[in-house]
């Protein structure tokens, strides 16, 4: 049993999200970045788990066409394992089913192999390389792929 809700990002979450921010990423995205992003509702969803009325993780994706583009995830320091980004991951695809989303990409550093596990769970593969894709490491991106699976729908008997 999961002890966090999920709900969308609001304007007010945009302090929190920093701290998670600067905290996973090298390059972290700036305020106004994110608080375009949260309130640019028609191609974005940033979506946010709470615990206590603390943010312990989001999750922002951009909608282009039929494909999906995983912009940003991650979890407060300390909560990692917990299952927090495979919650809101889920709650993506779900919503991206929804949508009748057929394809999803995203780039990830190529240093990042727990993040690359955690994205083959939901069978993204790499199709290519984004030389020095972060500025401030010069670092590559992998850049991945996936199928969003077919929505199940249920058929009453």
């Amino acid at each position: 049993m999961t002890s966090w809700s999920l709900r969308l990002a609001q304007r007010r979450d945009v302090g929190e999200l920093l701290v998670l921010e600067q905290a996973q990423f090298p390059e972290p995205w700036t305020r106004g970045m994110l608080l375009d992003e949260i309130l640019n509702t028609k191609t974005r969803r940033y979506t946010v788990a709470v615990e206590d009325k603390v943010i312990v993780g989001y999750l922002g994706v951009m909608f282009v066409l039929d494909e999906l583009h995983v912009n940003t995830i991650g979890t407060l320091p300390g909560h990692e394992g917990r299952g927090i980004a495979s919650s809101l991951m889920d709650d993506a695809w779900h919503d991206a089913q929804l949508r009748g989303i057929k394809r999803a990409t995203l780039e990830v550093a190529t240093s990042n192999t727990r993040a690359q596990k955690f994205y083959y769970r939901y069978g993204f593969k790499p199709v290519g390389v984004r030389k020095n894709y972060y500025e401030r490491t010069s670092e590559d991106a992998l850049v991945l792929w996936a199928d969003v699976p077919l929505l199940l729908s249920t058929v009453e008997s």
